[in-house]
């Protein structure tokens, strides 16, 4: 069976390795999977994220980040733009929405973007998902 939506499967991943308290996720790859799992990872979300070559489509290997107290570092993670529905953002809906709650990962032409990073270059783009 095919998937529609494999950046809800990614999210749903980490989340669920999240609640179980998991060190390690295995997520098949793709390239716009890397690209957020990197920004993720920029944001101190995440502690690693390795490629690992399978001879398909690859896996990637990610390794969560927990506080010493072995909670979560990620304590949300809400999908906005899907499939059936595709939210943008403008640059002026950005610096609106800049006091909600969590942090807006946005695809724009400049690649994988947060909010902020997306306000300083001028851009929009399709809000993927917010994490806090």
């Amino acid at each position: 069976m095919s998937m529609t939506d494999t950046i809800a499967d990614l999210l749903t991943r980490i989340r669920n390795a999240a609640k179980a308290k998991q060190r390690r996720v295995d997520i098949p790859s793709s390239t716009t999977k890397i690209r957020i799992a990197e920004v993720l990872k920029r944001m101190n979300y995440l502690r690693t994220v390795e490629f690992v070559e399978d001879g398909k489509q690859g896996i990637l290997v990610v390794r969560l980040r927990y506080t010493p107290d072995s909670k979560s570092v990620i304590t949300g993670l809400e999908r906005i733009s899907r499939p059936g529905l595709r939210i943008y953002y403008d640059k002026d809906k950005l610096a609106a929405g800049s006091r909600r709650m969590g942090t807006v990962i946005l695809s724009t032409s400049r690649g994988i973007l947060t909010d902020k990073e997306a306000l300083e270059a001028g851009v929009g783009g399709e809000a993927l998902f917010r994490v806090w």
